[in-house]
């Protein structure tokens, strides 16, 4: 690797119903990934459990864990012996009666260095977070970690232009963004090519319209806690360039770990060569700030 070049790794895993297991499970994964000379590892969102959000359960609640506490603590030990950043998506409980859906950046010194609140939260049929997160309140972030500077929003936050943006104003040249997104087994068959190309689609125009990369790790498998159909995650956790390129790809059913090398030096020459940024009409938007205009 030079020193404009990383290696990434997003973690694309099976959550089970035993949180120890899978938090075990997510180390060995990263142990592996450094094994392969990642450099930044990223979990997907909410790895410590299933999917609780499927139904409104107030015994889902015990689940939220302080930050920092003992998952930190353990990463950032992991993060310092294998000197590499970490990116992992918890539970947060705040304190009684508020919690958040919330990133951890782990530097390669074993540093917390600093975590993100899901800012946009969803209530959908089996995605019940409203019950469960507060919207975040830390705004949106970039970190100048140990290899590499970059910004991490979560799963529902993927559909937010102005997520990217605001994270690549501040920075960031590349977005991670943890989730855990599937089809309802029901609506497949119909819709679930178009979801998923809409899915894709909106996070390779992040790239392109802030000329940054995007790295999104998504869990897979069939998840029924709390019965019915459940819902089938669709794994394909991918990276892309400033280009919108997709560089690397994971299958839809197997648990394994993505790698990209970064190439740094390539955020400059497109933003340079593509300058959405510069050209901004900065004067002009006005009213984005509200929820709708008359």
């Amino acid at each position: 690797m030079s020193d404009r070049t990383s290696r990434i790794a997003l973690v694309q895993m099976r959550c089970g119903a035993d949180s120890e297991n899978n938090f075990g499970r997510a180390i060995g994964f990263i142990s592996d990934a450094a094994k392969q000379r990642a450099q930044i590892v990223c979990l997907p969102e909410l790895f410590r459990s299933q999917y609780f959000c499927q139904t409104e359960d107030h015994a889902n609640f015990a689940l939220a864990e302080e930050i920092p506490g003992r998952s930190t603590t353990a990463l950032g030990e992991l993060a310092r012996e294998l000197h590499i950043v970490i990116v992992a998506s918890l539970f947060e409980k705040r304190r009684a009666g508020v919690y958040h859906n919330t990133a951890v950046v782990l530097d390669a010194d074993g540093k917390l260095l600093g975590k993100y609140r899901k800012m946009h939260i969803p209530d959908d049929p089996l995605y019940h977070e409203k019950f469960y997160f507060a919207p975040g309140d830390l705004g949106f972030q970039a970190w100048p970690t140990a290899h590499g500077k970059i910004g991490v929003c979560v799963c529902w936050d993927q559909w937010y232009p102005e997520a990217a943006r605001l994270t690549a104003l501040r920075g960031a040249e590349i977005i991670f963004y943890p989730t855990a997104i599937g089809w309802h087994p029901a609506e497949k068959k119909e819709f679930g090519a178009a979801q998923h190309s809409a899915w894709e689609t909106i996070q390779r125009s992040h790239a392109i319209a802030n000329g940054c990369y995007v790295a999104v790790p998504n869990r897979v498998g069939h998840e029924k806690p709390a019965g019915g159909d459940g819902i089938e995650f669709w794994g394909q956790s991918f990276v892309c360039g400033p280009d919108g390129e997709i560089i690397a790809k994971g299958s839809i059913v197997c648990e394994e770990i993505v790698m990209a090398d970064i190439d740094w030096s390539a955020v400059d020459r497109h933003r340079t060569h593509w300058p959405f940024l510069r050209d901004r009409r900065v004067d002009a938007y006005a009213g984005l700030e509200q929820r709708m205009l008359d």
